[in-house]
């Protein structure tokens, strides 16, 4: 069950945009990243977060979609996500949060693909715009922005080939993730 979870969990990059994301739909996932791991049990995440119109296109005007597929500068209209959780480092706690927001946004994204939806994590983010646009406090730092919403898309996984590991759209705009089998990466 977990495997097939983690199978399905795949960055999804455009959305069905009229699916509606509840508040309580991000704040459940939120809870499933306070429960899990944190160095030092610090707990030094905050959230911030979005399913409103105005604020995500505040939040999707600072990211950088799919650096792999050139001519595509992102979802457009009727493909956007439906919500945004941006995960935050309280610097008044700590400036190493280690991999705790790692860790966060895989339990989160779990948790979007058990609900039937899917995600993207986002680390190339103009920050200094997004942390303007959104009124954030001085102390918080900008680590990810995770993209929810209802997949309007297909992913796939397949073998890498000639050590290729670019993902890649076909003319069906299905969109294939080569991985390196596993014999390629356990050293033993």
């Amino acid at each position: 069950m977990l495997k097939e979870l983690i199978i399905k969990n795949r960055s999804y990059r455009r959305f069905y945009q009229d699916f509606k994301i509840t508040m309580d739909d991000l704040k459940e996932l939120v809870d499933l990243a306070r429960l899990s791991a944190s160095g030092r049990n610090l707990q030094a995440l905050k959230y911030f977060l979005s399913a409103d119109n105005d604020t995500n296109e505040k939040i999707f005007s600072t990211l950088a979609w799919a650096g792999y597929l050139k001519d595509w500068h992102g979802p457009g209209e009727g493909e956007k996500p439906a919500g945004y959780i941006v995960i935050l480092g309280d610097t008044r706690l700590t400036k190493n949060y280690f991999c705790d927001h790692g860790i966060a946004s895989q339990s989160m994204l779990l948790g979007a693909v058990e609900k039937n939806l899917g995600g993207c994590i986002f680390a190339s983010i103009q920050r200094v715009k997004l942390k303007e646009l959104l009124q954030l406090d001085d102390y918080l730092e900008i680590l990810l922005v995770l993209a929810i919403g209802k997949p309007k898309e297909e992913v796939v996984i397949e073998e890498v080939k000639d050590d290729d590991i670019k993902y890649y759209r076909d003319k069906n705009q299905v969109h294939h993730v080569p991985k390196r089998s596993l014999d390629d990466i356990i050293i033993s």
